[in-house]
């Protein structure tokens, strides 16, 4: 998230924690764009395309969560 933050000179909420709603993080949904492509290149998966009904995470906690939910096996 830093990363991204600082490629779009965002700046990030102090403490990130997983009650931060992403809305309040800094990022915006293009940083998040960015962000779930990022990773997906890292992990080599994207959760979202392997949800069977989209839900959109309200929290860093949230987001996290996804993530490791959907990680292949």
């Amino acid at each position: 998230m830093h990363a991204v933050a600082e490629g779009f000179g965002a700046q990030l909420v102090g403490d990130l924690d997983d009650e931060t709603p992403l809305l309040e993080s800094g990022l915006d949904s293009l940083g998040f764009a960015i962000l779930v492509a990022r990773l997906e290149e890292a992990l080599d998966y994207d959760p979202f395309v392997r949800m069977e009904e989209p839900y959109y995470p309200r929290t860093l906690g949230e987001f996290v969560a996804i993530y490791a939910r959907y990680a292949p096996a």
